[in-house]
């Protein structure tokens, strides 16, 4: 499969945007390197670049709260990723279904 010319930040990143296939809902953001997005595509299970730990992160790889991806779409300044996925538990590391379960207003 021959990938877009995605636009990746100086760091080689680009944002990916995570959410439930069935529910439409937002689940969470991280970003994605072009190895991940590679290795992502090859297992069908999210895997994004920490930039805490500055490595790969198969996500649920230790909590079992893996992504099943569905689709990745490219936004049109392909500048974004949006991963449409199959959850098998919380995307959050607080145990919150959605990493975006606080409000400002």
């Amino acid at each position: 499969m021959e990938l877009p010319e995605l636009k990746y930040n100086e760091a080689g990143l680009i944002p990916c945007i995570v959410q439930d296939a069935r529910t439409r809902e937002v689940l969470m953001m991280a970003w994605m390197s072009e190895e991940s997005l590679a290795l992502t595509l090859e297992r069908g299970e999210t895997v994004f670049w920490s930039r805490s730990r500055q490595e790969l992160w198969h996500k649920g790889a230790t909590s079992g709260n893996v992504q099943h991806v569905e689709e990745i779409r490219y936004d049109c300044d392909a500048d974004t990723l949006l991963a449409l996925v199959h959850p098998a538990g919380p995307a959050c590391h607080t145990g919150a279904v959605s990493c975006f379960y606080r409000t400002l207003s």
